[in-house]
């Protein structure tokens, strides 16, 4: 299964994002695959804070009705999962800090690689190397 962070699904959403065009390609492909694809709930919360910020981009923000459009948009693609803690979630979370001497607001790429490694994902796609510091997470960037 492959998993796709927050930063692939904005650059797939906003028309004004840099890789636009290359995000929406892979992630429509990847969606409407025969093959099974996850969204960690956290990328999903953080999907919403970033299209909806204020100034956050060139154009005026995503409305929250819109942004919510989408969400639900995704999640009626039968091929895919929600993905979120399991019952070992809190022992990879700390072996994953502890192991990669992760504090901070790095915890939040901690929770996200926890979710992706218990629940099996084969990779995560994303442009953010801070997952490179979870080597037992293999990571893409599809882009």
């Amino acid at each position: 299964m492959i998993a796709i962070d927050t930063n692939i699904l904005v650059y797939a959403h906003r028309r004004d994002a840099e890789f636009h065009d290359a995000a929406k390609a892979r992630v429509s492909a990847q969606l409407l695959s025969s093959s099974f694809t996850g969204l960690p709930w956290p990328c999903l919360h953080e999907f919403l804070s970033t299209v909806t910020r204020p100034n956050r981009f060139p154009s005026e923000s995503t409305p929250i009705e819109q942004a919510f459009e989408q969400l639900d948009a995704w999640l009626e693609i039968p091929n895919l999962r929600i993905l979120g803690e399991s019952p070992n979630h809190l022992d990879t979370l700390r072996h994953l800090a502890v192991s990669g001497k992760i504090r901070g607001p790095m915890i939040h790429d901690a929770r996200i690689a926890s979710i992706c490694l218990t629940n099996r994902v084969d990779a995560l796609w994303t442009a953010d190397r801070d997952f490179s510091r979870f080597k037992s997470l293999h990571t893409t960037n599809p882009l």
